[in-house]
């Protein structure tokens, strides 16, 4: 089975990342075994994170977005595919 994608959209309350990053600092992220962080990015308003994760079971997001309840952080889960890719599904309606 070949791992996922995922873009994972992290919303900041009241664009606050000082209680995000004081729970990183006291738990880590929390990922559980099989969930891969790729990267991420964080929007220069402090609104919102934009990660990148990897794995085959979206159960494991699951498990991950429950370990980070505290902050209260609201998460969006997106599937995606990377360009390239998607290139070759579409290169042979060109």
């Amino acid at each position: 089975r070949r791992p996922m994608l995922f873009m994972i959209i992290e919303t900041f309350p009241n664009q606050d990342p000082v209680p995000i990053y004081q729970h990183f600092d006291k738990h880590g992220r929390g990922l559980p075994d099989g969930l891969e962080y790729v990267g991420s990015w964080i929007e220069a308003n402090f609104s919102r994170c934009f990660q990148i994760m990897k794995c085959d079971d979206a159960k494991l997001l699951q498990e991950w977005v429950l370990s980070w309840r505290g902050p209260g952080i609201q998460f969006e889960i997106v599937p995606v595919v990377p360009s390239a890719e998607t290139r070759e599904v579409v290169a042979p309606h060109l």
